[in-house]
């Protein structure tokens, strides 16, 4: 490596505060931050096209980075036990509806023996972590680097950062046991049909999607059947793979009656001990 490799080491802490290096954080003492630099993101930086031959001293120190990531997810997130991933808006606030929903879904989750996965990231996903912290459950973050400013929420016990969309995404499906969708935008439909295309091709076993938000997928819901059924884009049996409720109790009744039905490795069923 010579000397104008980019230097992304991090400044020292102090013992007591050090649970692991590179970019795992386990913490519940503080949130640590992806600070911006107004420079592009290196999903950004990855994706652009060089027109000169200078991207070959960089692209493949690069590899070793995305390497790097999923080495280090794999190794954080390795035996978390049964987890749920829950996605939905960043941009929700305590006091919100779809806030105080994410946080009684992790609440319920963490007290039926799953560990919560986030993105890490404030509103729905600081929700969720929130009640799955409260209900003594395993607190996760995944989050990513971004052009604007993002930290890991303060109610993340196992918090890992990524630059890249695509090892994270990993992350949140491998280790999954369910999906709960909450209200959210772009970033949570694209999680949302992934996992969905994940299932319909048979690149991971079926398991729980649960929309949250009746009136707020089921439009989506409607065209899905209305527009891409008939048109014969999807079939019914795809279609069959979403769950949608309102109610935080049914989420998890829907998790659990599948872990019984199809057990994973692991996963707890209504006769488990609850985690506590």
């Amino acid at each position: 490596m010579n000397d104008s490799t980019e230097d992304h080491s991090r400044p020292a802490q102090p013992e007591e505060n050090r649970r692991r290096s590179g970019r795992v954080v386990m913490r519940p003492d503080k949130a640590r931050l992806l600070k911006p630099t107004g420079d592009a993101t290196e999903d950004e930086r990855l994706l652009q096209r060089h027109e000169r031959p200078a991207f070959l001293d960089s692209d493949p120190w690069r590899a070793l980075r995305i390497l790097s990531e999923f080495v280090e997810g794999f190794d954080a997130l390795a035996g978390i036990g049964p987890a749920v991933t829950v996605f939905g808006s960043a941009r929700v606030r305590p006091g919100d509806r779809t806030y105080d929903t994410a946080r009684t879904v992790g609440h319920l989750l963490a007290e039926a023996g799953f560990a919560v996965i986030t993105g890490g990231g404030p509103g729905a996903m600081e929700a969720a972590n929130r009640g799955c912290q409260e209900a003594g459950g395993l607190s996760i973050g995944c989050n990513i680097e971004l052009p604007h400013e993002q930290s890991i929420n303060a109610y993340v016990d196992l918090g890992i950062e990524f630059r890249y969309f695509f090892a994270r995404k990993t992350m949140f499906v491998k280790y999954a046991d369910a999906f709960v969708i909450l209200p959210g935008g772009f970033g949570t439909l694209d999680e949302l049909f992934e996992s969905l295309t994940l299932i319909q091709t048979g690149k991971i076993r079926h398991f729980p999607v649960v929309m949250v938000g009746t009136t707020y997928w089921q439009g989506l819901i409607d065209w899905m059947r209305e527009v891409q059924l008939k048109a014969g884009a999807i079939a019914d049996a795809d279609l069959s793979l979403l769950r949608l409720t309102d109610d935080p109790d049914e989420v998890v009744s829907i998790i659990r009656t599948f872990a019984r039905e199809v057990p994973s490795e692991g996963a707890p069923t209504e006769e488990a001990e609850i985690r506590g």
